[in-house]
């Protein structure tokens, strides 16, 4: 067991593009931190740096994180802060060599860990010929026909190379494609001694992991009661305080902008969960309905209780593959009668496309094409009531897989500008094309796609690093036979806690009322947890908002199948739209691509609760002063 009581892991990244600054606020700040993640990878970017490393062979990791990295490298060695991330991309050793010529520009020693083998692109043909069918996960779609359109391929390895490098003592330990959970759990591993098979205290750092893996999402970002938040200035970014028995506190450090509490921690934990109790890495697949919140104190909340069990002997493989193309482009319209002047100008314009297509000898028709009224529900679809818009940014999208149709299209859009009716403002010119890189999840087994770890030093004063310790081929702890059975949640909610309310006078409210949420995706299918502001909120939500009822709300959206899980502990139910997002990521033609808006449109729905419903709600979760809807109903 490690010497320390407890050790702090805080995070200071959500992805490729969050605040560069907070790395500095984290290292700077005043909680004596031993570990800092940071998570730079999505499937998109997999295949950005694939391409990038083809045109430049020492490109191909994220660069953001030795821009963060180069004013606190030295306070880091100095507070002997380990930084654990995947920023290495699809080239981690290139990262490496970067992070040591950055050590030689400030003449410090330093130790880098590089850890790979997730890399499988060029390794695809052969690991076909060996049976493996890189079936669509989700779909059960055959690989056949995309395979000569891959652009990356990447397997997610867990926590165990994080932590078997840790034993080396490294500053950075820089991955490839580790999952995002396994960043954090590798630290902890490492500090407790943990074993392999010790399933609940791996589960507590997943969900550790979970918490943290996106930033400020854990500590006032995108928070449904977001004027709870004294202030998103320097918002400090989540750090979680972790002991030998798997139990944490999640917490930031004093005197910084954000908010945590029990409310945040659990939005964030239903966060793109999936099926609560069976959320599956390559370490552990934990329980997320076992776990227990507590706040200890203000800006501090209590982890505990969650039950894993042990993993598959499969690995995911994320494939990036080619698409075709797509390109968007707006217009700004101004009122008086806005929404029917952009209606015009959006059927004048499909129609001019059309013709401008046959008369450049292709079809009239492009594969995909979408409209969007945004500032007059574009992200809601018609589930609310309309109102007066004054302006509207006209958004005309198009895909296709024949580049030049989209050509037709990009250089038509700004001649409407002098074409229609008044009051277009321009926003620019002929919009750009942009490559539609499509996400393909598959299996494999665990002994095709081995970790190596490398791990490299350069003291002072030497022009180049030298190899400490190496290890090729890490190999898995095989987990044949694991059962993927879920057991129902244990629901300690009795019916009974709102059966006395029957009598209470029924008013109409919004949920946002009763409840909080957030959403956001996985592919094409959209995960809203929807969380009771209290027990009663919770029982009365569980016997009311079915998934048909969900589905019937979201029908202008959602296109495929609602799912709805308990999740108890956590006062949430846990909803899966599919076929939502126009087939997610660079795939998507809409304007939220993530399903980041979705939690916001299930909140605004109106429903008929008993009034005394509302005085169960202890006043630190109450919704605040907004749009809020309350009358007798009808």
């Amino acid at each position: 067991m490690s010497k320390k009581e407890f050790i702090r892991i805080a995070n200071a990244g959500g992805y490729w593009g969050d605040d560069p600054y907070a790395l500095r606020r984290q290292v700077y700040g005043e909680l004596k931190l031993d570990y800092i993640s940071i998570d730079f990878l999505a499937e998109v970017t997999m295949s950005i740096l694939q391409k990038q490393r083809a045109k430049d062979p020492q490109a191909g990791y994220a660069r953001d994180f030795i821009f963060a990295l180069e004013p606190v490298l030295e306070e880091c060695l100095k507070r002997k802060i380990k930084i654990i991330t995947n920023a290495g991309g699809v080239n981690p050793r290139a990262c490496a060599e970067a992070l040591f010529s950055l050590a030689r520009k400030k003449n410090l020693n330093l130790k880098v860990a590089v850890i790979d083998g997730d890399d499988i692109y060029t390794a695809i043909p052969q690991l076909r010929n060996s049976g493996i069918d890189f079936k669509n996960m989700e779909t059960g779609e055959n690989f056949e026909k995309y395979a000569d359109k891959v652009l990356c391929a990447n397997t997610y390895f867990g926590a165990m190379p994080v932590a078997e490098s840790l034993k080396n003592e490294p500053d950075i330990v820089l991955c490839g494609r580790v999952t995002d959970t396994g960043i954090t759990l590798g630290a902890m591993m490492h500090e407790f001694k943990w074993k392999q098979d010790e399933y609940d205290k791996l589960a507590h750092g997943i969900v550790a992991g979970h918490i943290i893996e996106c930033g400020a999402q854990a500590s006032g970002g995108n928070f449904t009661d977001w004027q709870k938040v004294p202030s998103f200035i320097d918002i400090g970014f989540p750090i979680v305080e972790c002991y030998p028995d798997g139990s944490f506190y999640v917490t930031k450090h004093p005197n910084t902008g954000g908010h945590i509490s029990t409310q945040t921690i659990r939005e964030q934990l239903l966060y793109e969960m999936g099926t609560p109790q069976s959320y599956i890495t390559p370490d552990v697949i934990a329980d997320f309905s076992t776990t227990q919140l507590s706040a200890s104190s203000p800006e501090r909340v209590k982890v505990s209780g969650i039950k894993g069990r042990k993993p598959t002997d499969l690995l995911k493989v994320s494939i990036a593959y080619e698409d075709g193309y797509k390109c968007s482009g707006t217009l700004i319209i101004s009122g008086p009668d806005v929404r029917s002047k952009a209606e015009m100008f959006a059927k004048v314009f499909w129609i001019r496309l059309q013709s401008e297509l046959l008369k450049a000898g292709f079809s009239a028709t492009v594969d995909f094409k979408n409209t969007e009224y945004v500032g007059d529900d574009s992200t809601h679809k018609g589930m609310l009531n309309k109102h007066d818009a004054i302006e509207i940014l006209l958004k005309l999208t198009v895909r296709d897989h024949n580049k030049e149709k989209l050509n037709v299209f990009r250089k038509l859009l700004p001649s409407m500008i002098l074409s229609g009716p008044a009051g277009v403002a321009v926003t620019g010119g002929a919009p750009t094309i942009s490559d539609v890189v499509s996400y393909w999840p598959a299996l494999m087994p665990q002994e095709y796609s081995l970790p190596n770890i490398h791990i490299y030093e350069q003291k002072l004063n030497e022009d180049k690093c030298h190899l400490v310790f190496e290890k090729e081929k890490l190999e898995w702890p095989i987990t044949k036979g694991t059962s993927l059975v879920e057991n129902p949640p244990l629901d300690p909610w009795s019916p009974a806690l709102i059966s006395a309310m029957s009598t209470s006078r029924p008013i109409r409210v919004c949920l946002m009322e009763i409840a909080h949420a957030r959403s956001g995706d996985k592919g094409d299918t959209v995960n809203i947890g929807l969380i009771g502001r209290s027990p009663e909120c919770y029982v009365w939500l569980r016997e009311n908002i079915t998934d048909e009822k969900v589905n019937d709300w979201f029908h202008s959206l959602c296109k495929g199948k609602v799912h709805r899980y308990l999740v108890p502990n956590l006062w949430a139910l846990n909803f899966l739209l599919e076929e939502s997002l126009g087939g997610g990521g660079t795939m998507s033609l809409q304007i939220d691509a993530q399903g980041k808006t979705f939690s916001q449109a299930l909140l605004r729905c109106e429903v008929d609760v008993p009034e005394s419903l509302l005085a169960t709600i202890l006043p630190e979760n109450k919704a605040c002063a907004g749009e809020l809807v309350r009358r007798n109903a009808e």
